[in-house]
């Protein structure tokens, strides 16, 4: 019977697998990408251009003279701490491993409808590969590679139905296939009632779908319930101001009663599991067949 050391040989042999599977496909995928036209809704205008010099980790590089970038419209798993071990652990290495696969060394047009940045300075854009004088988008080869997630924010204005769709479709082949992270347990979608799974998420960027069982508003505030106990269950709010937005989206919360939903963004616990939508983006519906 094995024991723990065959375990984590299985865990480490099936990594290194992933890791050496995406490296080897990025030439033919880069080939492969070269002979479409590049998706147009995500796409705007070049505002800068440089070569990659470091892939930080799977959603961020600097460039060889010294600028931050950071890609738009995805998240991924941290990069481990020191000394920080386990399956979160290697799947921020395989994520940064990822994107070196596709950028390292490689000239990138930087697209965005403004140079925003982050908190930390990054130069927050949509960043493109050129081959063979067609462009391709990185953030796209992430998602389809399984080694990301839609981002609650995909542009610089809420409500880029478009774009979104272009990437959660993405997001959603890989799902579907089982590829990259998405081929591990813990990355998979939770529950919207699993209270101990959305516990464990507390403080993470998570997916969580399940079915709407009510939808309240009080104090400025909606809350869209999704367990009879609210403590027990996820509970999405949304910002009386910004409901006009989702409305414009389609999605008027008032009528997302009984219906299934996917939602994404920072798990928090707020006498309970909780999401605060900003954006409709980041919410899709899912219902099923």
């Amino acid at each position: 019977m094995g024991g723990r050391g065959d375990v984590a040989f299985t865990r480490h042999f099936r990594l290194f697998g992933m890791l050496a599977g995406t490296i080897a496909l990025a030439i033919v995928d880069a080939r492969a990408q070269a002979r479409l036209p590049a998706p147009t809704p995500c796409k705007a205008e070049v505002f800068a251009t440089g070569k990659v010099g470091t892939v930080r980790d799977g959603r961020s590089f600097t460039l060889e003279d010294g600028r931050d970038i950071r890609l738009a419209g995805i998240e991924v798993p941290l990069p481990p701490a020191p000394g920080e071990t386990g399956p979160r652990a290697e799947a921020g290495t395989a994520a940064r491993a990822a994107l070196q696969a596709i950028v390292a060394g490689q000239n990138v047009e930087l697209r965005q409808t403004s140079a925003t940045a982050d908190r930390y300075g990054r130069i927050l854009a949509f960043a493109f590969v050129n081959r063979d004088g067609v462009v391709a988008p990185v953030a796209h080869e992430m998602l389809a590679k399984g080694f990301a997630r839609v981002a609650a924010q995909i542009g610089d204005k809420p409500g880029d139905r478009a774009c979104a769709a272009e990437l959660l479709g993405k997001e959603r082949a890989a799902r579907d296939g089982k590829l990259g992270l998405w081929g591990e347990r813990y990355y998979a979608v939770v529950g919207a009632e699993s209270f101990d799974e959305l516990v464990a998420e507390r403080g993470r960027f998570t997916v969580v779908e399940g079915k709407v069982v009510s939808v309240r508003e009080s104090g400025g505030t909606i809350y869209m319930n999704f367990g009879r106990r609210w403590s027990q269950a996820l509970t999405v709010t949304i910002l009386k101001r910004n409901e006009r937005i989702f409305t414009a989206a389609g999605l008027d919360p008032k009528t997302l009663e009984n219906r299934r939903l996917r939602v994404r963004g920072w798990v928090e616990d707020r006498s309970g599991p909780r999401i605060e939508a900003t954006r409709p983006e980041q919410i899709e519906i899912a219902e099923r067949n």
